[in-house]
């Protein structure tokens, strides 16, 4: 079975970016590695759902914050054997956004920190109720919010499928998120957390990853 981790962050952190870099410089050591992004827009019912809300439509879904946190937490469920499959076929297994980025996300909509009620209850919908695989690691790409936002505004222009949801719009929001981010990554919520800043090396982050494959 292979190892789990998650790469975490803000939208416009990069987070494709790094997962793409670490399987090219995991493959180029012998190590078996591949990505999957959360949410899996296009491909899960639920997520296409969320990703209309945060646009406009469905009402006053996106309005309640534990309705979206639902949707999100399904799109995932639904992913249950798909990266079952993916674990036992491959060393590593990198994900691009995964639970933690549920609950911060929600904490910071209720402007709450780390050891809000949301937080405990998306931990315990999505790896006890739903007992989806909790990662050996998870990585915090911290970087400034204005950067992350420079970023997802420039990919939007880019792409008119990338274009800035109503999270996204939300300065404030991604301010608070980053913040229950941190909060998350110090106090170790639901297993180890390592911080990967800008100008952190992927290469150095590859090697330290293979030599947990290597255990």
């Amino acid at each position: 079975m292979g190892v789990l981790m998650a790469v975490e962050g803000l939208d416009g952190a990069g987070k494709r970016t790094l997962t793409d870099a670490l399987v090219t410089a995991l493959a180029a050591r012998g190590v078996r590695a591949v990505t999957l992004a959360f949410p899996r827009y296009g491909r899960s019912a639920h997520a296409d759902l969320a990703s209309e809300a945060l646009h406009g439509q469905h009402g006053d879904v996106a309005d309640s914050v534990y309705a979206m946190a639902l949707l999100f937490a399904l799109d995932r469920a639904d992913a249950r054997d798909e990266l079952s499959k993916l674990l036992a076929d491959n060393d590593i297994v990198i994900l691009d956004r995964y639970v933690a980025s549920n609950a911060a996300y929600n904490a910071a909509r209720l402007h709450q920190s780390a050891d809000g009620e949301i937080v405990t209850w998306v931990g315990e919908l999505e790896f006890d109720r739903f007992a989806l695989p909790v990662p050996a690691l998870q990585v915090l790409l911290d970087v400034p919010t204005e950067l992350a936002a420079e970023r997802a505004r420039r990919r939007g222009e880019l792409d008119a499928s990338r274009a800035l949801d109503a999270y996204e719009r939300d300065g404030g929001l991604q301010d608070r998120t980053a913040a229950v981010y941190r909060e998350l990554a110090e106090r170790d919520w639901r297993g180890p957390w390592w911080i990967f800043r800008s100008g952190d090396d992927p290469a150095s982050l590859a090697a330290r990853l293979a030599e947990i494959v290597a255990r």
